[in-house]
Parts: structure tokens; C-alpha cells; sequence
């Protein structure tokens, strides 16, 4: 059996302060895996593609999916992990926008399994910036927001709420946990 027990996702909707929590943990000496979406998103963007998120969900999701494994893959088992978004989350976006979630994300899901508390950030509007990969606006990620906690919940995760505070306070609470 595969150990879990030290892979931990941090969530929520987008601009809730999710990559400023991991680059503090990072800053800290813990292990991160930084937000594939995000890195997707500049990639396929850079190359003048069609497979992003507001064009092809299908084909930005898939896409999504493999780096994921790769991160979940690519990470030490003998001390904590944090990634930025999970398995789930790509789900989730994908039951928002309404587009049919193949099978084949809950069976990756359930090959590359994390911890199940996953630390959720709520949405926070003070510190909430659109830029060219956060094309939402605070409403939607609101929305994204509920729709990421149903789907952690759906696939048997306990949501832990991470309190809006400073990063300081918010890395100290999730080590708590750990």
C-alpha cells in the first residue's frame, strides 16, 4: 500500500491565497507542488493553443490530470507534501461548467490517493486579484469555491478551513494539523 499519509492538498477557489500559503511553506523547508492549472495555462497560452480552460475544458482537464500524476508521483514519502489543488479540484471544475467527468479521473484518483484532511481556503475578496490566468471574477470563484468543497466531500475527504489570516498564521495552523 501506498503511503498517503503525508500527501496534503490545499484548496479552495481561485485567489484565495492558496499559492502564497504553498511558497510560504516552501519558504519554510517543506516539500511543495505548485499549481499545475496555473502552469498549464501559461504554457498553452504561450504555444497559441486551444486546449485551456475558457476554450477546451476536456482537453486543458486531461492535460491537467497527467502533470498531476507526474507531481503526486515525483514527491518524497518520508515527510510532508503540500500541493496546490488536487485530483478532485479538476473534477469539481469540470461538474461546474457542466462537462461530463470521465471515469477516468476518479480512477486516477483513486490510484494516486492523498491525505484525507485537505486543507480548504475560503474565499477571501480582500486579496482576491484577476490577472491573466485567474479569469473569473470573485462571484465565480465564489461558485467554484462551493463546488470544490462538494466534490472533496463526494470523494470521502474531511475539509479542514483555514481561518482567513496572514500566511504566517495560516501555515501554523495547518502544521498543526500535521
Amino acid at each position: 500500500m501506498l503511503n498517503t499519509s503525508k500527501k496534503y492538498i490545499i484548496s479552495g477557489g481561485p485567489g484565495s491565497g492558496k499559492s502564497t500559503l504553498i511558497h510560504g511553506l516552501q519558504q519554510q523547508g517543506y516539500w511543495c507542488s505548485e499549481e499545475v492549472s496555473r502552469k498549464m495555462i501559461i504554457q498553452e497560452t504561450a504555444k497559441g493553443s486551444f486546449c485551456l480552460p475558457w476554450i477546451d475544458l476536456t482537453c486543458f482537464s486531461a492535460k491537467v490530470l497527467e502533470e498531476m500524476i507526474v507531481s503526486w508521483t515525483n514527491v518524497p514519502l518520508d515527510q510532508p507534501v503540500f500541493f496546490d489543488r488536487g485530483i478532485p479540484d479538476i473534477i469539481a471544475y469540470m461538474d461546474v461548467t457542466e462537462v461530463p467527468v470521465p471515469d477516468m479521473y476518479y480512477s486516477a484518483l483513486e490510484l494516486h490517493p492523498y491525505h484525507k484532511q485537505v486543507f480548504i481556503l475560503p474565499p477571501w475578496e480582500a486579496i482576491y486579484v484577476h490577472d491573466s490566468e485567474r479569469w473569473q471574477t470573485f462571484e465565480e470563484a465564489t461558485l467554484i469555491n462551493e463546488a470544490i468543497r462538494n466534490t472533496y466531500k463526494a470523494c470521502g475527504f474531511e475539509l479542514i478551513d483555514v481561518p482567513k489570516d496572514s500566511v504566517t498564521e495560516r501555515i501554523a495552523f495547518i502544521l498543526d494539523f500535521i
